[in-house]
C-alpha cells in the first residue's frame, strides 16, 4: 500500500495493472471530498495525437520501483470514463465514474462533489 500524503509525488509513473501490464502514466489524483485521502487517478492512455484520461480507484494500489499497480485490468481502466487531458470532470459524470468500477455513489450531504483534482 502506498502512504496517501505520497501519491501526488508519483505524477509521471507508471501505472500498472495486477498482471504488470502498463496502462499509461499517471496524470493526476482525485480525491474523496468527505475524507481529503486520495480516491481516483487519472492515467494518460491513447495515441500521441489523441490522449485522453481515463479514471481508476486507488483503493488497493500498491506501489514498487517506479510504478504504481492498480488492481483493476488494464482493458477496464482504458474503457473507463474519460475526459480531454485539458478537461475537468463534470459533476454530473461522477457517478458514471463509480458505476464503471461497481462503486457505490453517494454524493455530500448537501449533494456536494464527491471528487476534487489535488
Amino acid at each position: 500500500m502506498f502512504e496517501p500524503d505520497d501519491i501526488r509525488e508519483w505524477r509521471g509513473h507508471d501505472v500498472v495493472d495486477a498482471g504488470g501490464s502498463k496502462i499509461g502514466p499517471l496524470e493526476s489524483v482525485y480525491v474523496d471530498t468527505a475524507t481529503d485521502q486520495p480516491s481516483f487517478a487519472t492515467v494518460t492512455v491513447g495515441v500521441p495525437t489523441r490522449h485522453r484520461l481515463v479514471f481508476v480507484p486507488l483503493a488497493g494500489a500498491t506501489v514498487g520501483p517506479g510504478y504504481l499497480k492498480v488492481r483493476y485490468p488494464r482493458s477496464q481502466v482504458k474503457d473507463a470514463p474519460s475526459i480531454g487531458t485539458d478537461d475537468v470532470l463534470p459533476a454530473g459524470d461522477e457517478p458514471s465514474v463509480f458505476a464503471h468500477y461497481e462503486i457505490e455513489y453517494t454524493p455530500g450531504a448537501g449533494g456536494e462533489r464527491r471528487l476534487a483534482r489535488r
